[in-house]
């Protein structure tokens, strides 16, 4: 039985890989498009990723600042880390929280998942909330600089409508703690012993 999307689908008719690194592998597709016309899709595969929300227990949010190359900048975002081979996005959360942050957590909430970049690559990333958080020490991996700080939400909130932040995920994470606040949307918080990875 055909979709109500169906007329909107494009068709894999060949395959070239262009890149394979350490971390992206590029690839250009041929596609047959909806009206049998035929034309060609770059774009990259991504192992996928998590974003962590660390909220400490007097609303203060735990944030970094990291440069990224590519923008040639430092970009204030939440922790985040893409998935190791075979990782649930739970084990990558708490990994990542504590590598960065040295924080862990007694409680979790899966929020939902993202898609930063439809037009280009498969990447995912998979939103978790934080709290019970208590510090211990840093384990950045090597070649990763990164300053953690604190900040209120209102804070948080105000950076984004002055396009101080304008990372995609951090972006989200905002949406997220704004409908929180307004209580128009809720979590399901666990210990972190009953999360199902």
């Amino acid at each position: 039985m055909p979709t109500p999307d169906q007329h909107l689908v494009e068709h894999k008719t060949g395959s070239e890989e262009l890149l394979k690194g350490r971390f992206l592998h590029a690839f250009r597709d041929t596609v047959q498009l909806p009206d049998g016309s035929s034309s060609t899709r770059e774009f990259i595969k991504h192992p996928g990723a998590v974003m962590v929300i660390p909220m400490l227990d007097d609303g203060r949010l735990v944030l970094e600042r990291q440069y990224r190359y590519p923008l040639q900048r430092v970009m204030v975002e939440f922790p985040a880390g893409k998935l190791d081979a075979g990782e649930s996005t739970f084990t990558c959360a708490q990994r990542e929280l504590l590598e960065e942050t040295g924080y862990s957590a007694t409680e979790w909430a899966r929020a939902g998942m993202l898609h930063p970049v439809i037009a280009y690559s498969t990447e995912f990333i998979d939103i978790w909330f934080a709290r019970g958080l208590s510090l211990g020490e840093r384990k950045l991996d090597a070649g990763e600089f990164l300053d953690v700080f604190t900040a209120t939400l209102p804070e948080l909130l105000d950076w984004c409508r002055h396009g101080q932040v304008t990372d995609s995920k951090t972006l989200t994470a905002a949406l997220w703690l704004q409908n929180l606040a307004s209580g128009a949307w809720s979590l399901d918080w666990q210990p972190t012993a009953s999360v199902v990875a």
